[in-house]
């Protein structure tokens, strides 16, 4: 398995991590979680180096675990992450046109999760639970009802000169 990584991982940090939960296998979710939270993605050279480290594990335990949830991610993930629900209501109300919009706003290629510039991801939810306010997007925490093509494309171009980036 061969993730291309952009970060140089930093083993001081990971150790700190992995103390602050005591070196222990039963909290390897949480070890994930917050080692996804530093880097955006869960490196390889990470997840080898926690198996190596906490006694009980094994690099491929931690993929095991790694692959297993889908709320980690082998790839890196943009500092916004966009999700685009798909849900029936969603669906109906038009959450195509405004993945597309999303797709065509920020060059995203087919099968391309992340923009080059590494700003934005992107995926498609099958529920966010908010049916009535449908078609839904959440951009991090931030939940935008209704949305339409126009609507997301304005988002985008916010966020995007925040960065300083068109």
């Amino acid at each position: 398995m061969s993730v291309e990584t952009p970060h140089k991982i930093d083993t001081s940090k990971l150790d700190e991590i992995i103390k602050s939960y005591d070196s222990k296998k039963s909290n390897l979710i949480a070890i994930l979680q917050k080692v996804q939270e530093v880097y955006r993605y869960l490196p390889e050279e990470a997840m080898i180096y926690i198996g190596t480290k906490i006694e009980g594990l094994s690099p491929a335990t931690v993929f095991g675990v790694a692959t297993f949830y889908a709320q980690f991610s082998l790839e890196p993930k943009g500092k916004y992450e966009i999700k685009v629900c798909d849900g029936t209501a969603c669906h109906v109300r038009g959450s195509m046109p405004v993945l597309n919009a999303i797709r065509n706003k920020l060059n995203l290629k087919e099968g391309q999760v992340t923009s080059d510039n590494g700003l934005f991801s992107l995926e498609i939810v099958s529920c966010l639970g908010a049916c009535g306010l449908a078609p839904v997007c959440v951009v991090n925490d931030k939940v935008y009802p209704q949305m339409t093509s126009d609507a997301i494309s304005m988002v985008l171009d916010t966020l995007m000169k925040e960065e300083g980036s068109n």
